[in-house]
């Protein structure tokens, strides 16, 4: 375990340093893209080490212990922002605003106890995986999207429409949150019908409406929400970037709180 968690604080250290560089950044103007990106694949490449290790060790995935979903769900939410912050340029100064939210679920991670937990037979099966990869995406787009909705709301202010003056306008920005919202949408989806299949061979129904399947099932549905509200009324993008937050603020909601104050059959495994 010395290892996993040597690995995970040098992943810590540099995503901080990512964070604070993107910050730095913004403020003075700098484009540091590939000192940022080096960092952060760095960081994930850590992480991804130790994530690695722990899972040969216990032979189940990072999905038990509110340490490992935190893990694995820093992880996963970094991993798709730096794709999406490799493949689209105007994105990169939306670093510094996720970035720091990560500062903020990475210190509860490594305040959590990192102790060995087992995955009860009836949960161990392939439709569990599937079902958590399909979150992990989810939440991973509306994550970037929120990036990009944080800099429409910013821009709003004296300080943000001075620093964010070089991305690409409002209108342009909200119009490339709303694709990853989709492809947010899409995962949300699967995941939920990956989820079903999963409770029918652990508890032998497909759904009980218990606290996480219910907010599960409310997110899916503000989101589903916001998409028909964009295509359908087209709000400003600043409307469209609030809601954007509310979609993460509850699916945010639905991965790591109400698993661990409810007592249900999920609690402590998603």
């Amino acid at each position: 375990m010395e290892r996993e968690i040597q690995l995970l604080w040098a992943a810590v250290v540099l995503y901080v340093l990512a964070g604070a560089l993107a910050i730095v950044a913004v403020i003075f103007g700098r484009k540091p893209e590939k000192t940022l990106q080096g960092l952060l694949w760095s960081g994930l490449l850590a992480h991804g080490l130790a994530i690695a290790h722990r899972w040969l060790r216990l032979e189940h995935g990072p999905y038990v212990t509110m340490h490992e979903i935190l893990s694995s769900g820093v992880f996963g939410l970094l991993f798709i922002y730096a794709l999406a912050y490799w493949r689209y340029r105007p994105i990169r100064p939306t670093a510094a605003v996720v970035l720091p939210l990560m500062f903020i679920m990475a210190g509860w991670m490594v305040l959590t106890d990192p102790k060995d937990a087992y995955v009860p037979p009836t949960y161990d099966t392939t439709w569990l995986v599937i079902h958590i990869l399909f979150g992990k995406v989810f939440l991973g787009g509306v994550f970037v999207a929120l990036g990009m909705a944080g800099v429409i709301l910013l821009r709003g202010t004296a300080f943000g429409q001075r620093r964010f003056a070089t991305l690409p306008g409002d209108r342009k920005l909200d119009d490339l949150a709303y694709r990853f919202m989709m492809l947010a949408f899409i995962f949300d989806t699967l995941m939920l019908i990956a989820g079903a299949i999963w409770a029918q061979d652990a508890w032998g129904r497909y759904w009980a409406w218990d606290p996480l399947e219910t907010w599960a099932f409310l997110t899916w549905l503000v989101l589903g929400f916001a998409l028909h509200l964009r295509v359908t009324f087209r709000p400003s993008p600043k409307r469209g970037a609030w809601l954007v937050v509310a979609v993460f603020v509850l699916g945010f909601l639905t991965f790591y709180g109400v698993p661990f104050i409810s007592q249900v059959p999920h609690q402590g495994a998603v």
